[in-house]
């Protein structure tokens, strides 16, 4: 049987070097995906095109050999198969047309996972094109992230909107969140039935919210979706992310179901390892910003990152997304000093 780190990892084991993937690794940092990404119409069409997505995933596994393949897509493919129109604007980011609370509430879950069937597709070719050692993952957003961009129309500094609907509304926005973890737990069990070895849920927007809205908006749809993709009979891991969770993250990554979880560079690593569950595998922490400055600061931290999560089950990633802007070679280095 062919060992792939990854799942060993994520099945408790430690492993010395642990396996390692970025966030965001096929992206505008690589001019190969840059080259593909010019073909392109817009990006919802480039994340819908098997053939295209299935390159720039690739790309970065034939560059550097990671340990894991996340298939390239978007958090906001969702809200598109739901009904909403999303679009990107060059230099802007995600745009979404305007909906009220009522009119997004009453978007239906139902065939939103067959209508991104491309998705699963690209899987499908990308298992076929991977060493037979590294993971594939398949991912989606958490209900509460998606809804926030939903609701605001695209990102926002503070989700304004969002969390005072949520306090001024809660029927109708725990309407939306079921909804949108219905519709997640689907595209995720097709995920699944397409190749993924991984799954996982990007919580982006986590940080910032009292106890109260927390449990509401981003433990219950969490659980929801863990569950209904348990109830499909899908037994592969589930990594959680809830970025910016501070102090909620021990409590999400006991009461969501999730297998791992993943954690951002703004977690202090000495509380983190004292207070997440020992037998839990942990991802993540590396800066995104030491990795674009190199030499003896990325040396230093990955040194650091490898010590303090030494005898612990741990998965090497960046805190959060690779930046456009950090050369190539760099992530060639920090492979060197993991790897050693």
């Amino acid at each position: 049987m062919t060992h792939r780190p990854l799942l060993q990892v994520l099945s408790g084991q430690t492993l010395s070097p642990p396996p390692v993937w970025l966030m965001r690794q096929a992206g505008r940092y690589l001019p190969e995906y840059r080259a593909v990404r010019a073909e392109q119409p817009d990006f919802i069409a480039f994340c819908l095109n098997p053939q295209a997505a299935a390159e720039v995933t690739l790309q970065p596994i034939r560059r550097y050999g990671f340990d894991a393949s996340i298939v390239f897509a978007d958090i906001l493919l969702i809200p598109h198969a739901m009904g909403q129109k999303v679009w990107f604007e060059k230099g802007e980011g995600p745009r979404l047309s305007p909906m009220s609370l009522e009119q997004l509430a009453a978007l239906k879950p139902e065939g939103a996972a067959k209508r991104l069937s491309a998705v699963c597709e690209t899987l499908t070719r990308v298992r076929a094109g991977l060493p037979e050692t590294c993971t594939l993952i398949g991912f989606a957003g958490a209900p509460w992230t998606v809804a926030t961009y939903m609701i605001e129309g695209g990102g926002s500094k503070d989700r304004w909107k969002a969390r005072t609907a949520a306090w001024s509304e809660p029927g109708m926005m725990d309407r939306l969140l079921a909804n949108l973890a219905d519709s997640t737990a689907d595209y995720l069990i097709e995920q699944a039935k397409s190749g993924a070895d991984v799954l996982k849920l990007f919580e982006s927007w986590a940080e910032g919210l009292p106890a109260p809205l927390f449990d509401r908006v981003v433990i219950a749809p969490t659980r929801r979706i863990v569950q209904r993709v348990r109830a499909a009979g899908i037994t592969a891991p589930i990594i959680g992310f809830p970025k910016g969770a501070g102090p909620h993250y021990p409590r999400y990554a006991a009461e969501t179901g999730i297998d791992a979880i993943a954690t951002d560079h703004g977690l202090d690593t000495g509380w983190a390892v004292n207070n997440l569950p020992a037998s839990m595998p942990v991802q993540g922490q590396l800066d995104p910003a030491v990795l674009r400055a190199g030499g003896a600061a990325l040396q230093s931290e990955v040194r650091r990152l490898l010590d303090a999560w030494a005898g612990r089950p741990y998965v090497f990633n960046l805190g959060h997304g690779i930046n456009p802007d950090v050369p190539p070679d760099h992530v060639s280095e920090l492979l060197a000093h993991i790897r050693g």
